[in-house]
């Protein structure tokens, strides 16, 4: 587990969502009964896998983690096929197994309004560096229920931006709103284009604030 922090690129400040809707397996057939067919589908995969979710820290602060993972080439021309001989990947007439040896995963944070429609005393507190030095951000690679830790994944980029407010003129009144973007390497040499890359986004007493899957 790494623990992220606005103040140095050592450390990761936590950080949405591509979920693929995979096709109900076949139903129990009677005997005799012909295999019912499942609609071809599919999925291009031009410019990487998308992912996005909301989070939130409080029932009034809340964020939204938005992102994708790429790599130089490999997703060009990538797709998923969905039919009654089962789910392939292919890059024209290629059969594509495997992940490269390593990914990138880009996203970035920032503030999103709290989906609670209940009136809050406080009124609504905007993500600080503070707030973000104290998550945690985990990975996985799923398959089925399985989830097996990343490890040795690197930071390659690391920002912390200020989000100028849309009434310029009132800038010194308002609550300072920032964006934190990161770029992480991770190892993926093996691993199987069927597994999913899960994030998760942890305060310090350990509750998960956020939660999404880079799915093919």
């Amino acid at each position: 587990m790494r623990t992220f922090s606005s103040q140095a690129p050592r450390t990761l400040v936590v950080a949405v969502a591509l979920l693929c809707s995979y096709p109900l397996q076949l139903a129990a057939q009677k005997p005799g009964d012909k295999p019912k067919r499942i609609p071809k589908t599919i999925w291009n995969f031009d410019g990487g896998v998308f992912l996005e979710t909301d989070g939130s820290l409080s029932e009034n602060t809340c964020f939204r983690l938005a992102g994708h993972m790429v790599n130089k080439g490999f997703f060009d021309n990538l797709k998923r096929i969905d039919d009654n001989q089962g789910t392939r990947y292919l890059r024209g007439k290629e059969i594509v197994t495997e992940f490269p040896d390593h990914i990138n995963l880009l996203f970035v944070i920032h503030d999103q309004p709290c989906a609670s429609r209940l009136p809050d005393p406080k009124g609504r507190q905007y993500l600080t560096r503070e707030m973000m030095s104290k998550l945690h951000l985990s990975l996985f690679w799923k398959r089925g229920v399985d989830l097996r830790p990343v490890e040795n994944f690197k930071m390659k980029f690391f920002s912390v931006e200020l989000i100028p407010p849309y009434a310029t003129e009132l800038a010194k009144e308002l609550p300072k709103r920032f964006q934190w973007a990161y770029e992480l390497e991770i190892p993926s040499a093996g691993v199987p284009l069927s597994d999913s890359l899960v994030l998760i986004v942890r305060r310090d007493d350990g509750q998960v604030v956020a939660r999404v899957a880079a799915r093919l």
